[in-house]
Order: C-alpha cells, then sequence, then structure tokens
C-alpha cells in the first residue's frame, strides 16, 4: 500500500516503460478467453473492496466528499467491474458473425466470413476529479478496457494522486494473482499527459472532464501521424423543462425535486441540471428556492475548482437580464445559488447556456410553451435532457422528440443525476457531451476499445477460438443470419 507521500511527477522514459510493458501484454491478453478476462475483473473488484477502511478515508482526505457518497461510489465502481466482468465471461463482447458459403446466394456467391470484435491495444485513460473511483483508476473506462482485453494505462487526477497509487497498485496485483499478463499502469503530471496519448504504442484513449482539457487531447489523438479513438465525455448543462400542466399538478414537488439534484455533491456532477425552463410565476421556482436557501455549504473538489465556479457565476450574474433568485456563496465551500431569466434574453446570450461547473441553475421562464420546444432544438449535444410532463400533453411528445435529438439519455419525471450502471444506459451524447459515438457507462462501454475482423475462407486451425465450428468458448453467435444460443 502506498504512504503518505504525494507521487513525483512521471519521467518521459519512466513513461516509456509503463507503456512498453502495456504493449508487451497486449498480445496475451487479446487472446484470453472469456472466462479469463471476468476473472481479472472479478479479482480486482475483490480487492478493492478488501481495502474499503483504507480507501474511503483516503479518498475523503483528497476530494473533500463525505464518507458516505464515497463509500457508495467505491460499491458502484466494484460493481460494474462485476457487470462488466459479467458481460466478458458471456460472450457478447465478442459479436461473434458467422456466414458459411453459399454459392446460392445473390448476385454473386458468397465466400466463407467469419468476424469478430478484437481488441484495440494499450488504452490511456484519463482520470476525473470529481468520482475518484468511478470514473478514475479503477472507473468505468479501466473496466470497460480490461473486459475488451486491453491493457490501459492510466493518467492520474492531480486531485487524488495518492488515492490513484493505492488504487493501481491494489488493482495490479489483484490482475497479476488473477493471472493477467499485465493490465494497469500509472502515470503522474501534466507532461505525461501530453506525451502518454502521443504515444504511438497507445491505441485508444477515454477521457471525462472539461471541454477545453478535452479538446486538446482530443485534438493531440487526432493530429497523430496514425489517429487513434478518442472517448471524451466533456461539459453538458442537462436542461429540464417543465410543462405548463406539470407545473400546476405538482410544482411544489418539482421545485425541491429540482434542488436536490442541482446541489447534490455541491453541483460537481457532469449529469448537474444547470438549466431549468418552466413557465414565468411557476410554483416550481419559489419551492427550488426555498429548497435551495437551506442547503449547508459544503466544500468543492479543490481550490481550483472553487475558484473557477465563483469566476464562472460572477459571470452569469453579471449578464442584463438575468435576477439572482437565491444568493448562494462562493468559496471554497459554497451555498447552491439560483439565477432566473426570460427565454427571450436566455436565446440571445450564448454564454447563458454553457456549463459553469457547481451549484448553480438558470431558471428560463417561458410563456408559451411552443417556444419552448423551439428552444429545445438549438441546445448544442447533452448528457441529458428532462422532461417533466403530464400524460396526454401535446407538448411532452414535442419535446421528447426534438430533445432526443440532442441528448443521450432523455428522462421523464426524474432527474438526471444518478446513472444507473446497466445494460442499457447512454452515457454520452452529440459534440460537446461526448467527441466519439458511445457510452462510458454500462456494458456497451466496452464497444468503444474494439474493431471488427472478417476472415474469409480461413481454414478452422487457423481461425481463433471464437470463430470456430466447434465454439470451444460456448459464445453467442449470429450463424447465417441466426442467433444461436449458447450450446
Amino acid at each position: 500500500m502506498t504512504d503518505t507521500i504525494t507521487p513525483a511527477e512521471t519521467t518521459l522514459e519512466e513513461l516509456d516503460a509503463i507503456v512498453a510493458a502495456a504493449a508487451e501484454a497486449a498480445g496475451r491478453m487479446a487472446v484470453a478467453s472469456p472466462s479469463e478476462r471476468g476473472a481479472w475483473l472479478r479479482a480486482a473488484a475483490r480487492a478493492l473492496e478488501a481495502q474499503r477502511d483504507v480507501l474511503v478515508p483516503l479518498a475523503q482526505e483528497e476530494s473533500h466528499l463525505p464518507e458516505g457518497r464515497l463509500s457508495g461510489e467505491l460499491s458502484r465502481t466494484t460493481g460494474q467491474l462485476e457487470l462488466l466482468a459479467a458481460e466478458a465471461e458471456s460472450g457478447a463482447v465478442w459479436d461473434v458473425v458467422i456466414d458459411h458459403a453459399d454459392p446460392d446466394w445473390k448476385p454473386v456467391p458468397r465466400p466463407d466470413l467469419r468476424r469478430v470484435t478484437v481488441p484495440l491495444g494499450p488504452v490511456a485513460v484519463y482520470a476525473a476529479s470529481n468520482f475518484p473511483f468511478a470514473f478514475s483508476v479503477a472507473g468505468g473506462d479501466t473496466a470497460a478496457a480490461l473486459a475488451a482485453g486491453c491493457p490501459v494505462v492510466v493518467k492520474a487526477h492531480p486531485g487524488h494522486p495518492r488515492l490513484s497509487v493505492a488504487v493501481a497498485e491494489i488493482v495490479a496485483a489483484a490482475l497479476a494473482e488473477a493471472g493477467a499478463p499485465g493490465g494497469l499502469g500509472l502515470v503522474h503530471g501534466f507532461d505525461a499527459g501530453i506525451a502518454l496519448i502521443k504515444h504511438p504504442a497507445i491505441r485508444a484513449s477515454a477521457f471525462t472532464g472539461s471541454i477545453g482539457a478535452g479538446r486538446a487531447l482530443f485534438d493531440l489523438a487526432a493530429g497523430r501521424p496514425e489517429p487513434i479513438p478518442f472517448f471524451g465525455e466533456l461539459g453538458s448543462v442537462n436542461p429540464v423543462v417543465v410543462t405548463p400542466a406539470a407545473s400546476a399538478a405538482r410544482g411544489a414537488e418539482i421545485g425541491a425535486g429540482y434542488a436536490g439534484s442541482l446541489s447534490l455533491g455541491v453541483g460537481q456532477f457532469c449529469t448537474n441540471p444547470g438549466i431549468l425552463l418552466t413557465p414565468a410565476g411557476s410554483e416550481v421556482i419559489g419551492a427550488a428556492a426555498e429548497a435551495l436557501a437551506s442547503v449547508p455549504a459544503a466544500p468543492m473538489l479543490n481550490e481550483r475548482i472553487a475558484a473557477g465556479y465563483a469566476s464562472g457565476l460572477e459571470e452569469l450574474r453579471g449578464v442584463e437580464g438575468v435576477r439572482v433568485v437565491v444568493d448562494g456563496s462562493t468559496g471554497d465551500a459554497p451555498t447552491p445559488s439560483l439565477l432566473a431569466v426570460d427565454i427571450d434574453r436566455f436565446t440571445e446570450v450564448e454564454r447563458l447556456r454553457q456549463e459553469c461547473f457547481g451549484p448553480v441553475s438558470i431558471v428560463v421562464e417561458y410563456q408559451d410553451p411552443a417556444d419552448v420546444v423551439a428552444l429545445a432544438g438549438t441546445f448544442d449535444g447533452q448528457l441529458t435532457a428532462t422532461v417533466h410532463g403530464e400524460p396526454g400533453e401535446e407538448v411532452s411528445a414535442e419535446l421528447v422528440g426534438v430533445l432526443s435529438a440532442v441528448a443521450g439519455r432523455v428522462v421523464w419525471n426524474d432527474w438526471p443525476t444518478g446513472v444507473a450502471v446497466t445494460y442499457a444506459m447512454q452515457h454520452g451524447g452529440p459534440y460537446p457531451a461526448a467527441t466519439t459515438a458511445g457510452t462510458s457507462v454500462g456494458t456497451a462501454a466496452v464497444q468503444r476499445f474494439g474493431r471488427p475482423v472478417a476472415y474469409q475462407d480461413v481454414p478452422q486451425e487457423l481461425l481463433p477460438p471464437a470463430l470456430r465450428d466447434d465454439n470451444p468458448w460456448h459464445l453467442p453467435r449470429r450463424v447465417d443470419g441466426v442467433w444461436e444460443h449458447r450450446p
């Protein structure tokens, strides 16, 4: 287990050695069976759980997040390792398709074709600050890459460096004990982060963070002599629309729920609902204001984020036409703020629809629901969009349709904070919510780290196990257009 000394920045020589080890392990990891991949992930989950009493206090010290939140997040982290272990064991990540030779296929005879998904190779994962377990060293990106058969090199976030070292040591030891040929490396420092994504042995990258940092890395990935996929989750304001009927039926309930979602984690969630569109004078506004006014001050993740929040909030308050509904504080431990503006002014000022990372929201008041539908279609890409409506409202159907074009997840009569780690989850959306199609949460996250390879008329003894007729790994396969169940 790591000591209390903050780790030094990784030198370029050290980075080369770490990436070389990942590249050396990549070939052996790629040919591992479903049960082997699953065993790696399950071993990592067990090892992290066994060190809960050490890891949670360390995370508290570095992130300033409360014990209950971090304990739950560690459970989410081990849970998603277990879920992706099961996904690997199911064989779904191989996505096997077999078309036997058919001389009668039209318009020309068909050869024997067999397609399988293979790992991309070493993946660079850039850890996030706001989820020191679930989106960090052993988070969803790492779990998905391992399930895909890819080794991982993590760029540690400077907000929790000692926790990063501790988690990396635990997971690397667990992988080795489970028989993995490698699988996890860790680097520290800004320069190492730049060198990592440019390293020729890195074959893909995943990132969660700000638009500025994410776009810089995205451009580096695309500008390499051989560009690589960059799966970045960047910014999102996650608009919430309250229809007139919903406001009239349960305005107070919606307002209180909105306040809870907005202030959760001091507003430091990527799914934080930063914009609320509601009828002018709605009870929603008063209820949200009342609830937010009683939320106690709580520390932000670090001084840099607190300073950025204070600067962004001051800028929003200074926009002409914006009024302060709840005058929250700033500093290292702020209280929530609530601002309001009419829909015409909101439409005119681009800054009002940009993310301010922290516990602030802008209420946009409207008179005509048609104006909200028109506005909804103009939002940049979002992780989520929410509609609070009532059955039978025509505007609800319009909103769901329009918002599905700009958001990765459309929420009905609920709140966007809280991302279920499950099979159908989509956590990603059009740019800038994400740089590339895909999800960073759920079983489909594995798909980002593989590529399909087809084998044509290749003899059985030369085929990988997933494509052989005897199906030694007992994979689900689509054969001649029909899905076969496991033998």
